[in-house]
């Protein structure tokens, strides 16, 4: 049995503590994946972004064919509430989620009339900044034509799980995924910058990958500090030749890389720069 860290869920009007069922054996997404979430964190008493990742749910629900119960900024109240179950100085993952419990025609697409809502949060540690290893993936992200990529959706993770588990059967701990074009996406777990020549620089939003929440953030971030950030089409040879590379999600904000197939690489200053940066945005120091 997993030890579950400290956890409460918000589901139907009540508070419930632990991993609480939610689901049976009938019910849609179980069956063929009907489910929308989205991360946000609460870390050193803040939520940086936490109306975005509330708005996101919703048209993450929108998107999958389902139907919003509950508004933005009833989702965010819910959240700051459950946080103050929290004693400490904790981290915690906040996690809003939406389903679907039956299907319409032959049982396939999800009913949005019978859309569920929940709330978990719990505890969850930022990771610290010691960076981590990545590895190219013969996987590819989907095109929008052929999966709902403009949702953040539960059922796009197995692919990615799978690239990241090709990635630790070659010794290192993430993969980097390119799309059907081999242009690069994303990590398997996150957005992706390089830095070449004082320039930092992400792949350009196509459609294939989401393009976060954390990820504008820090875009913004670097331009208004004076360091050149821009979208770009980019290819693998170009982390090779990075300068530096890093990752940006809600996970764990600001992550350097220091080895890309089989190629070491500095945590650099603008890496340093971007998280820096982006904790004095979620402390309201900018």
């Amino acid at each position: 049995m997993v030890d579950w860290s400290q956890t409460w869920t918000w589901m139907d009007g009540k508070w419930f503590e632990g991993n609480a069922p939610i689901w049976g054996p009938r019910t849609h997404s179980f069956w063929l994946g009907s489910s929308v979430f989205d991360g946000a964190r609460f870390f050193e008493g803040v939520t940086p972004d936490l109306d975005k990742h509330c708005e996101r749910v919703n048209r993450s629900a929108t998107a999958m064919g389902l139907k919003p119960t509950l508004a933005a900024k009833e989702i965010e109240a819910l959240a700051r509430e459950g946080c103050g179950k929290f004693k400490g100085d904790v981290a915690l993952y906040i996690r809003p989620t939406y389903w679907a419990e039956e299907g319409g025609f032959m049982g396939v697409p999800p009913m949005a009339d019978s859309t569920r809502f929940c709330l978990t949060i719990y505890e969850s540690a930022m990771p610290e900044p010691t960076g981590f290893t990545a590895a190219s993936t013969g996987f590819r992200r989907p095109l929008p034509e052929t999966a709902v990529l403009e949702a953040k959706a539960g059922c796009l993770y197995p692919n990615n799980g799978r690239a990241i588990l090709e990635a630790k059967a070659k010794g290192y701990d993430n993969a980097v995924i390119c799309d059907m074009l081999g242009n690069v996406a994303e990590f398997a777990t996150a957005n992706i910058f390089i830095v070449k020549d004082g320039v930092a620089l992400t792949p350009v939003a196509n459609g294939t990958f989401l393009a976060g929440i954390t990820r504008a953030r820090v875009l913004g971030l670097l331009g208004k500090d004076g360091i050149a950030a821009r979208e770009a089409v980019l290819k693998l040879k170009d982390i090779e030749t990075a300068d530096e590379v890093f990752a940006v999600g809600n996970y764990s904000k600001v992550m350097p890389v220091t080895r890309f197939d089989g190629i070491d690489k500095p945590i650099g200053p603008v890496a340093q720069r971007a998280r820096k940066l982006y904790w004095d945005f979620a402390h309201g120091r900018l």
